[in-house]
């Protein structure tokens, strides 16, 4: 009798490739021209014109087209892959999906602007980093939305995918930046969005779920106060409205030591958010490369658990 989930195929492969991918992150950061992401937003924006109604049904089949199409073409083109391929493709799309690199750089930007008391070029900044209107935001504000963001993308762009690679290989890689990027074009509760993106917001919350809380137990562990970490975490972790951002948010503030969360500003949309830590000291621009060095560490964290898990299941298989 056959087993339904058969062992995964090359996992040493799978793990070599996984390595030399965040290597390559961490030296030259996402690829500038023709990045696979983008494309897949060029081809996701196409596939939207041709579907869209003010209807979740409408939503959700864009969706199961979109990721479904990413899943299942990456998975049959890799089915009978000897190692070697399965190495460089595992390489490339760990390359591709991670962002790691390039979320500190911008961050780092943002903190030399404020750091030269250059409020207006870390104002016209802070938008590639997150979608927050920053026009009112004074150094603090900005800093404080620069390390929410440096703590919330350390999971999406990093652990998440890195966990579905171990779950799925390079598939679940690329299929988890497919549902990643399309929850930022269609997730949102704007008048077009708010029935057709709701497949989507729904699917990047599930499969943020798993990730999200390994950010969090990372966090802890690459923390100097690890006890206070925790303590934050899992008493703030499900204060914030998002099942998930929460998790990142509150452990980087229990591992930082400073305060998150409270009131945001989205465009003309307001958002009062828990405070996360409050009992902690506001964010300062300093701060900014602590958690860019926090983020590198839990960074390696996952690609060594993520790995290993990768490998013990393939040998107790």
């Amino acid at each position: 009798m056959q087993r339904a989930l058969p062992p995964p195929a090359h996992a040493p492969a799978y793990a070599l490739g996984a390595v030399a991918g965040f290597a390559a992150d961490a030296v030259f950061a996402d690829p500038r021209r023709g990045h696979p992401v983008a494309l897949f937003g060029s081809a996701a924006l196409r596939l939207e014109n041709l579907l869209h109604r003010d209807h979740r049904g409408a939503g959700a089949l864009h969706t199961a087209l979109a990721v479904g199409g990413v899943a299942v073409g990456s998975a049959a083109l890799l089915h009978r892959a000897g190692p070697l391929r399965q190495a460089v493709a595992a390489g490339l799309a760990t390359w591709t999906v991670l962002g790691g690199t390039s979320l500190t750089r911008e961050a780092r930007t943002i903190a030399a602007a404020l750091g030269a008391d250059d409020l207006e070029a870390a104002r016209a900044r802070l938008p590639h980093l997150c979608g927050r209107d920053p026009s009112a935001l004074d150094g603090q504000q900005i800093a404080r939305a620069v390390v929410e963001s440096v703590a919330e993308n350390t999971a999406d762009a990093v652990v998440n995918a890195l966990a579905w690679g171990a779950l799925a290989g390079t598939p679940g890689l690329l299929a988890f930046r497919a549902v990643n990027t399309l929850d930022a074009m269609v997730g949102h509760k704007s008048p077009r969005y708010r029935r057709f993106g709701w497949a989507a917001a729904r699917l990047d919350d599930v499969a943020g779920w798993p990730g999200a809380r390994l950010t969090a137990l990372l966090t802890v562990a690459a923390a100097e106060d690890r006890g206070r970490a925790w303590q934050v975490w899992r008493r703030d972790g499900a204060a914030h409205p998002s099942p998930n951002a929460g998790q990142a948010e509150s452990a980087f503030a229990g591992a930082l030591g400073v305060r998150l969360g409270g009131t945001l500003q989205y465009g003309t949309r307001t958002e009062h958010r828990p405070v996360l830590g409050a009992e902690l000291r506001p964010v300062a621009v300093p701060d900014i490369e602590r958690a860019c060095r926090l983020s590198r560490r839990v960074g390696l964290l996952a690609l060594g658990t993520t790995v290993a898990a990768r490998l013990l299941w393939k040998g107790r298989r």
